[in-house]
């Protein structure tokens, strides 16, 4: 009789071993799936960069500053890790801030067709990529909580499941409300 007990025991750990597992592999698969979307939307959204700041250079020549920022922090983030990229992904957003402020003093290009349409675009990008980054942070958190509440962290260490890193502001600045002067 103790025999039984001991193999159904057994049994009871391999098997909660085995769906503990699998749901950690399911969480990671889909926080990398978040990921990757996250990836298309981005990667959407520099290949609109240059377009943009075309159209701006034949306006703004002096600004060449802020063109060039824009243009070097886009081939940083598209070179980097996941980490990197996610910090890059800060930096580019506050270097658009910069763009549309130089775009402010010339009304001519506000005017033009090309650049409203590229501007439109970048402002759909930018919201799909903040529906993607919620839902990136989403399946992190689910992923992460089950490698780091007990027992499932007990499992998740045995096989050597590691927490993955949330999208987050990079900056102090990003983190204050705007002044909208009328």
């Amino acid at each position: 009789m103790t025999i039984y007990i001991g193999i159904g025991a057994l049994l009871i750990v391999l098997v909660t071993l085995l769906v503990v597992y699998n749901k950690l592999v399911s969480l990671r698969n889909k926080a990398n799936e978040a990921f990757s979307t996250m990836d298309v939307f981005l990667k959407k959204r520099f290949d609109l960069i240059p377009s943009l700041v075309e159209a701006v250079k034949g306006y703004a020549r002096h600004e060449a500053d802020v063109l060039q920022q824009v243009t070097r922090l886009r081939s940083q983030a598209a070179s980097g890790d996941r980490s990197g990229q996610l910090a890059g992904e800060s930096e580019i957003g506050q270097a658009l801030k910069s763009l549309f402020v130089v775009v402010e003093g010339y009304p001519e290009l506000k005017a033009s067709n090309s650049f409203l349409d590229l501007q439109q675009q970048l402002a759909k990008m930018e919201d799909e990529i903040s529906l993607s980054r919620r839902y990136y942070n989403g399946c992190v958190r689910e992923y992460n909580n089950h490698c780091q509440l007990f027992p499932l962290n007990l499992v998740a260490s045995l096989f050597g499941f590691k927490p993955m890193p949330m999208f987050m502001v990079g900056s102090e600045s990003e983190r204050q409300s705007v002044n909208v002067s009328l």
